[in-house]
């Protein structure tokens, strides 16, 4: 059987796959605080009927080798990390990074997960969490009456409390910056947790050491660029027919074959 067949065949599957990773983009093109991803390949093993510098004759060799490859796979997703634009909503308790480093959550089984969402609200004892209930690691309570409540840029959080006049700091939040954010896993909910090639966090105040600082009353939009994506789609979708047409003229060498003993 002609070796284009399956080789084809492999293509075909390699862009499915980027589709795939495609549509995950654009159906999050609304998700606060979404990393857009790429679908990475490779290609596969290679058939080598000649290697260079085979011996030719007395005094020559052969200048390059004499290969066939045996097609594509996915082999990764790319990530990337650059910052969504900011939307503003007036809301103190919505924050956006601007720049690297991730907020810190708590999951129900102690642990914890990282994300760029910074929608976090109010349950009803005053501590800070996410929109699924998940409380911020750093475990910042607002007192019942809180007035005046600010966010600073490096993530301490102050309020007037009932009775006094003065603000008052009512915690620190923190971020956690990573050696290879690339190798963090996504889990969903726009959590990720920390992977085998992430690296380990650093935890510091926004704007220490590298870390982008906090913008109150604004979330960051996610960072997919439809038109971008809309050319990708159009590529993986013609890569798709091209090998399809190599699979159909392949089959029409077969038939062509077996039509000669006919």
């Amino acid at each position: 059987m002609l070796r284009s067949l399956s080789t084809a065949a492999t293509g075909m599957a390699a862009q499915q796959t980027n589709l795939d990773v495609i549509a995950n983009n654009l159906a999050n093109v609304n998700t606060t605080g979404f990393k857009s991803e790429r679908a990475e390949f490779q290609d596969l093993m290679y058939q080598t009927y000649r290697g260079s510098g085979a011996t030719t004759g007395s005094a020559t060799t052969e200048p390059v080798a004499m290969q066939v490859g045996l097609g594509s796979q996915f082999s990764s997703t790319g990530t990337d990390f650059t910052t969504g634009s900011m939307q503003q909503t007036g809301n103190v308790l919505d924050m956006a990074i601007n720049g690297s480093g991730f907020f810190r959550v708590e999951l129900p089984d102690g642990t914890l997960a990282y994300t760029r969402d910074g929608s976090f609200k109010s349950d009803s004892t005053g501590l800070m969490v996410t929109s699924d209930g998940y409380k911020l690691a750093d475990e910042i309570v607002l007192p019942p009456g809180v007035t005046a409540l600010t966010i600073g840029a490096n993530g301490t959080v102050t309020g007037i409390k009932p009775g006094d006049k003065d603000p008052s700091t009512l915690g620190q939040i923190t971020t956690a910056t990573f050696p290879n954010p690339s190798g963090l896993t996504r889990m969903g909910q726009n959590l990720f947790l920390q992977g085998g090639a992430s690296g380990d966090a650093t935890v510091g105040n926004p704007g220490d050491n590298g870390a982008g600082t906090i913008q109150s009353g604004y979330l960051e939009g996610s960072n997919v660029q439809v038109v971008d994506e809309m050319v990708k789609m159009i590529m993986a979708q013609r890569a798709y027919e091209i090998n399809s047409k190599a699979i159909q003229t392949g089959d029409q060498m077969l038939s062509t074959l077996d039509q000669l003993k006919q």
